[in-house]
């Protein structure tokens, strides 16, 4: 097998994280609590986006339970906090609409207020296969929520996330491999089609950890995507019975996949992404099952039923990556990097 690897250059210093495993001693049935075990993140605080449902709420859990304040920005603030409740631990809620940029700035302007630094940012929250709609100028919703809202997030949190030297991990999914960033027309102007949409926003997610992961590795942040594998979540909410038998998510009975993780599986590999020291020098790479994936090819055309292991390389280009970048900052009028931020 070919080996690829991400490369970076910033200034006249290139370095390159092999996009291959490196034996993390975890696997895919390994949970949030056991990838934390012996980790003591008191002192630390961390950011979930949609930490208080499914996968997120399950990384809120863990985090907290070893030590960390987490902070949980919440489009529906008050069924976060009745999930949150009963989560032992440090645990506070604001209010975050990722979709809706002016909710972006006022949540970000009120934690910088606070003067707190941020040490783990996980970008949990997001929506998969819904039916089209348009936020904002007109742009498709799962771009705009699933990346758009985190790229915007993320430079408006910049001095906090510089401060902490954060590790910054971005949610993605298997579903990349359905399409890559539709240049000629990213916001589905010419026909929509959900599962591209949703494929071309989780692409979105792993360029954007490449590319960030390019230019905060000198302020000592450090950016991953991943895959945290098959669970029934509440992301689920737009796919249809006949669509998961078709898919053999459930059978006819309702009995899920044995495939299928449970959620305190499922959210254990950005807990590893965002905690492991074994990545602690390394960074702009794609996880699944607690460690890093190695490359797949998919050149072709990939049906759902033909998602695989693995990344495409359409997704850890880096000059799609800076590409996609460029066109992030144009959309959100946001760039803590550029000249003059």
């Amino acid at each position: 097998m070919t080996t690829r690897t991400t490369s970076h250059t910033t200034g006249t210093t290139t370095t390159a994280t092999p996009q291959r495993g490196i034996g993390s001693g975890f696997g895919p049935r390994s949970t949030a609590q056991e990838v934390l075990r012996g980790i003591d993140l008191t002192g630390k605080l961390a950011l979930v986006t949609g930490g208080y449902s499914g996968l997120g709420l399950e990384t809120t859990r863990a985090l907290a339970a070893a030590g960390a304040r987490v902070v949980v920005p919440a489009r529906r603030r008050a069924a976060a906090e009745e999930a949150l409740a009963g989560v032992t631990g440090a645990v506070e809620v604001d209010t975050l609409d990722l979709s809706d940029l002016d909710s972006v700035r006022a949540f970000a302007d009120r934690f910088l207020a606070s003067g707190r630094g941020i040490d783990i940012m996980v970008g949990n929250a997001g929506v998969m296969a819904c039916p089209e709609a348009r936020v904002g100028p007109g742009w498709e919703a799962q771009f705009a929520t699933n990346h758009l809202g985190h790229f915007a997030l993320v430079n408006r949190l910049w001095p906090a996330l510089a401060a902490g030297g954060a590790r910054v991990v971005a949610v993605s999914s298997r579903g990349h491999q359905l399409s890559g960033i539709r240049w000629d027309d990213v916001h589905f102007a010419r026909g929509y089609d959900k599962w591209l949409a949703y494929g071309q926003a989780k692409t979105a997610n792993v360029l954007f950890a490449v590319h960030l992961d390019a230019l905060g590795r000198d302020a000592g942040v450090r950016a991953f995507a991943l895959h945290p594998g098959e669970i029934l979540t509440p992301l689920t909410r737009h796919v249809s019975r006949e669509e998961m038998l078709d898919a053999g998510w459930v059978d006819e009975e309702g009995n899920v996949s044995g495939s299928f993780k449970t959620p305190e599986q499922g959210a254990a590999t950005q807990v590893w992404a965002a905690t492991s020291p074994r990545l602690a020098a390394i960074g702009g790479v794609y996880c699944e099952d607690c460690d890093i994936a190695e490359p797949v090819d998919t050149a072709g055309k990939v049906a759902r039923d033909e998602l695989t292991t693995g990344v495409s390389a359409h997704a850890t280009d880096p000059e799609q990556a800076a590409r996609l970048w460029r066109l992030s900052a144009e959309l959100t009028g946001v760039d803590a990097f550029a000249e003059g931020a």
